[in-house]
């Protein structure tokens, strides 16, 4: 996979402790909230929907009748979730915060050796053990050249979410509790998103020319790929240690637990790739031959790393 690297405009770490709401709510990708809502299917269109009788049952009838219950409560639902969006805005309740770095970087077999002030951080990977389907096993290793590269870091939080819904709580409201805390991880995926789109037009800029929509930014249009750690083509969420230094996470509210998870909950860590033809992929179960591989260049024990890969294994 030879490319050219493209230089960024800026190297470096970089803090945004205080990003506008009103730019992250249009990205919230709806999709991924009335799933954690245990409601699938697709609401197209819902947007568009305003206060008036009619506007509503027009947008019902586009549904086969047996659907139109479910797809109402998915309509009363997300009015609540504007509703509360407006509550977070107007109160200035939440905080969006990131922090991202843009770092020199190289590839050597399936480990990324990302250099940062004079130290060099080491991030093994995996590989894929069954080809996707164009026939390749993919490890992300292969998204950066072996010399002159770089490579990206980020994390995003949305900070005061869990006050907020312990208020709630103390109320015996666990409705509008668990709506702050779902609305809340799409704020936070929703930032990765804006945040991405930043990096490629502007901070790194090798996209400076991307037009997309909206729509064709959650299809994944874009150049380069933003996996999350704990993610399927990066889910050793032990890594999320390793990327500390590079992100500086509680520079931005962010803590981390002895097992690796982010809190405040609603938050997200990542790598950036810009590669052309860098992809997402799951790297699924691998052989005990690679997690031993894997584990000694991690330099940690096998027993200990089994529990961050169980589900790999």
């Amino acid at each position: 996979m030879n490319y050219v690297p493209a230089k960024p405009a800026t190297l470096g770490l970089i803090q945004l402790p205080d990003i506008d709401l009103s730019e992250i709510v249009p990205l919230i990708d709806w999709t991924f909230f009335f799933m954690a809502w245990r409601m699938s299917g697709r609401y197209e269109g819902i947007e568009t929907v305003h206060d008036c009788l009619s506007c509503k049952m027009t947008w019902l009838q586009q549904f086969p009748e047996a659907d139109r219950p479910k797809a109402e409560e998915a309509l009363k639902l997300f009015k609540d979730a504007q509703e509360m969006l407006r509550h977070f805005k107007d109160e200035k309740i939440l905080t969006v915060k990131a922090s991202f770095g843009i770092y020199p970087a190289f590839a050597k077999d399936e480990d990324i050796y990302i250099q940062e002030y004079g130290t060099t951080i080491q991030v093994p990977t995996l590989r894929q053990q069954h080809p996707s389907t164009d026939g390749f096993c993919y490890s992300l290793a292969d998204f950066v050249a072996p010399e002159n590269d770089y490579v990206g870091v980020f994390a995003t939080t949305i900070q005061g979410v869990e006050e907020f819904a312990a208020g709630f709580e103390k109320d015996d409201n666990m409705y509008d509790s668990i709506l702050v805390k779902t609305l809340s991880d799409r704020l936070a995926e929703a930032t990765a998103e804006w945040l991405h789109t930043e990096v490629r037009k502007k901070y790194w800029g090798y996209a400076a020319d991307e037009n997309l929509t909206i729509k064709e930014m959650l299809q994944t249009k874009y150049r380069g790929i933003r996996p999350a750690v704990g993610y399927p083509s990066l889910p050793d969420q032990s890594i999320i240690f390793t990327l500390d230094p590079l992100v500086k996470f509680s520079d931005i509210g962010i803590t981390l637990t002895e097992n690796g998870a982010m809190f405040p909950n609603a938050s997200v860590c990542g790598l950036y790739f810009a590669h052309p033809q860098s992809k997402y992929f799951m790297v699924g179960k691998i052989d005990e031959a690679q997690f031993v591989d894997y584990a000694r260049r991690c330099g940690k024990n096998p027993e200990d790393l089994r529990k961050w890969l169980a589900s790999n294994l």
